[in-house]
């Protein structure tokens, strides 16, 4: 159920009544999915779980970064990261089509990363995912990374 929200300092949202309205907002089924959804990402621990891979995702891939000439930069929190890929790390130059390219090796091997920015690759997996998960998408990642690198 789409859901529709605008939270913003006073001084922006300092509007005449029925100035503004959200398409999603207030619809009473989709309140009820929301509160359903916060209710099992507290009961889960979801964001205890987004921290702790984060963690280990943001870890695995600075050793990738330490490794490999096109990882420029490594930047995230919880399950949202993402790897800058560059032509070198001195010049620290954008390479879309790299970025490209792992994304497009890294889908045919069954992981789902995409491009974002200049030349960053996405990585957001679920908030359930689990650490053998986690792993197993950072090998093929972490290969094909490399793969392109030496295609360089």
């Amino acid at each position: 159920m789409p859901l529709g929200a605008t939270i913003a300092k006073a001084k922006v949202m300092d509007w005449v009544p029925g100035a503004h309205a959200s398409t999603f907002g207030g619809n009473p089924l989709s309140c009820v999915a929301a509160i359903a959804v916060i209710a099992a990402i507290k009961e889960e621990k979801l964001l205890d779980n987004a921290t702790k891979q984060g963690a280990h995702i943001m870890k695995r891939l600075g050793e990738l970064e330490e490794d490999c000439d096109i990882v420029g930069d490594l930047r995230g929190k919880g399950l949202m990261i993402g790897m800058e890929i560059v032509e070198d790390k001195k010049g620290k130059k954008p390479a879309p089509k790299k970025a490209t390219e792992i994304m497009t090796r890294s889908w045919k091997r069954g992981i789902n990363v995409i491009t974002c920015g200049a030349s960053t690759i996405r990585v957001a997996p679920p908030l359930v995912i689990t650490r053998e998960l986690v792993d197993s998408a950072l090998d093929i990642i972490e290969d094909v990374t490399k793969e392109v690198a030496k295609e360089a």
